[in-house]
């Protein structure tokens, strides 16, 4: 929990200060009331007594009073400040955090313990700076003055109240026992339900298509239900705090007032106004112990759950990045080339390789197809360009430099990428298509958009919405169709304007005839363009420059269309399988 305060400005520090400062002065006046009650006290009790000096000590009472709130005031203004500042830092930290991320630190944490971390998570800090901080200065300092006021009165008294305080620790040692456990699980328990209501919710038509309702509900009621009884469980122990401390309050008013009653009975006549003035005053200290001790309660609620918030924020903040930023600079004069050499691949605690030894190069202008059966590495091949994830062995280059040697931002603007499943944004069509780094600081022209879906073939069904390129993308692109979606983001990946393009089985979406068409006009935009298309359709790649064929992470071909055809068993398959003779001689 401290290493969270290392994220606090210094102006925040300053913050911090002032408001002990006003503490302090609080608790000081809070404790000279006591002091003005006592002296009320012995001047009602006293004959001759002015009413004057009555009401010089009752006004100071309440200009005490009143300093009191206004410190009040000022802490709770200085401290939520505070909180509200942090909290806003720590979820733009860790928003850019796992921006930085690669696929490994993403799968590493999963999405809905990502988001619970950067939401739910950065509450539970939030409350315990603008509640907790304020109470854990303020108890102990209130609690050691208070003791101090009241050390050398009757020990009588002194004994009642270390019973009461005796009493309330053992009330906080229980709830330390069995409260605590439970509030430490309670954030786990919330990252399961997150994500089991997010699964439900993005597969709600696979979950409605199998009738799997009741399935779903039951694990559902599952993850509820365990984190239900949890709270139930830790929320029932902690019910006994709110009692407790009653009984121990009352308890010990009431064996101050009756040890007093003792004591004044047996005093002399005139020590009896002493006593009594004695027992006003150490009632009120007493008070202020044991509300000091009551306060720490509010640490028992807050700490545990702040404290594991604040350590799931930490893990993703201290989490390393397995990608990291070059800084070397490509030659300008070359464009658009790609090169494999002897590059393998296995995912992170895999002990088999999904890619082996793939050895492939592309210049500026050709188009490289990759085709394979599920699951035989054509996506990871591709991701490896991009750097979503690092080869294991080998090089990746671009422009004949290490892609690890690049700045990730300006590696990432020489490629257009369409990814297997197309995704799109809540915002406009326009949004959609001008996006990322060119479309927020040169934001693309309207003539470059439109020629953009026009190339994609998205045209014509924008032009029939609503409002085309301002009609509304809900998010996820569930206002549209599949189709639509892919050629949104073909669109998008056109209106980027890149060196290479990367389509990942980015027409299987499509009709035959748009497929078909839309590769035309890519071809016609993309001239002096490399592709690099990942494919299940022969049609989409038979007029590549290199066709690469892969089968269980092994390249086992390599060539045009008509040479594998000639020498590959498993291309001749795939085409056999999907055109007949005749089709494939025409083509």
């Amino acid at each position: 929990m401290i290493k969270i305060f290392k994220y606090l400005k210094s102006e925040e520090w300053i913050c911090m200060a002032v408001s002990v400062i006003f503490i302090v002065m609080q608790v000081w006046l809070d404790l000279k009331l006591p002091d003005y009650m006592s002296e009320i006290t012995v001047l009602v009790q006293t004959k001759g007594s002015a009413m004057s000096e009555i009401w010089k000590a009752g006004g100071y009472m309440l200009l005490c009073a009143l300093g009191s709130l206004v410190s009040s005031c000022v802490v709770g203004f200085f401290v939520a400040r505070i909180a509200a500042g942090i909290s806003k830092r720590l979820r733009s930290l860790v928003y850019d955090k796992v921006q930085s991320f690669s696929m490994e630190e993403i799968n590493h944490f999963s999405t809905a313990s990502l988001i619970t971390r950067s939401t739910n998570d950065v509450v539970q800090v939030q409350m315990f700076i603008s509640m907790g901080m304020q109470v854990m200065i303020k108890a102990p300092i209130m609690g050691v003055w208070a003791i101090l006021k009241i050390s050398g009165k009757e020990w009588q008294w002194s004994l009642a109240t270390g019973i009461a305080i005796l009493f309330i620790l053992v009330i906080l040692v229980f709830v330390a026992l069995f409260a605590l456990p439970r509030f430490r699980k309670i954030q786990g328990l919330t990252d399961n339900l997150n994500n089991v209501t997010r699964e439900n919710l993005l597969g709600m038509r696979v979950v409605r298509a199998y009738n799997a309702e009741e399935y779903q509900e039951k694990k559902f009621e599952e993850a509820n239900e365990e984190l239900t009884h949890n709270n139930l469980v830790a929320n029932r122990v902690m019910a006994i705090m709110n009692p407790g401390m009653s009984i121990a309050m009352n308890g010990l008013s009431l064996s101050i007032y009756w040890i007093g009653a003792y004591l004044i009975n047996k005093a002399a006549l005139t020590s009896k106004i002493t006593i009594f003035s004695d027992m006003v005053v150490f009632t009120s200290y007493a008070m202020q112990v044991v509300m000091s001790f009551m306060m720490l309660t509010i640490i028992f609620i807050i700490l545990p759950r702040a404290a594991v918030s604040a350590k799931r924020i930490l893990e993703v903040f201290e989490m390393k990045e397995s990608i990291k930023d070059g800084d070397k600079t490509p030659d300008s004069n070359v464009k658009g080339c790609i090169e494999f050499r002897d590059v393998s691949f296995k995912y992170p605690d895999a002990g088999d390789y999904v890619l082996e030894h793939i050895s492939f190069s592309a210049k500026q202008g050709e188009t490289v197809a990759i085709i394979g059966s599920t699951g035989s590495g054509k996506s990871t091949l591709l991701n490896l360009i991009p750097r979503f994830y690092d080869a294991t062995e080998g090089e990746v280059l671009i422009d004949g430099l290490n892609v690890k040697d690049y700045n990730l931002k300006e590696l990432r603007n020489k490629l257009g990428y369409v990814p297997q499943k197309a995704v799109l944004f809540s915002g406009t069509v326009e949004n959609n298509i001008d996006f990322g780094d060119y479309g927020v600081e040169e934001k693309s022209s309207e003539k470059d958009i439109e020629h953009a879906a026009r190339i994609a073939q998205a045209e014509e069904f924008i032009a029939k919405m609503e409002d085309g390129y301002q009609a509304h993308i809900a998010q996820g692109g569930t206002n549209v169709s599949g189709g639509q979606k892919q050629r949104l983001s073909i669109a998008r990946a056109v209106c980027a304007k890149p060196e290479i393009y990367l389509f990942d089985d980015s027409f299987s979406a499509l009709d035959y005839r748009t497929d078909r068409i839309l590769r035309k006009a890519l071809r016609e935009e993309t001239a002096d363009v490399t592709n690099i298309i990942v494919a299940q359709r022969i049609g989409t790649i038979m007029d590549a420059d290199l066709i690469l064929v892969l089968d269980e992470g092994k390249m086992v071909g390599k060539g045009t269309h008509a040479e594998l055809m000639k020498n590959c068993s498993v291309y001749q398959e795939i085409a056999y399988s999907q055109l007949s003779k005749e089709e494939l001689a025409n083509a």
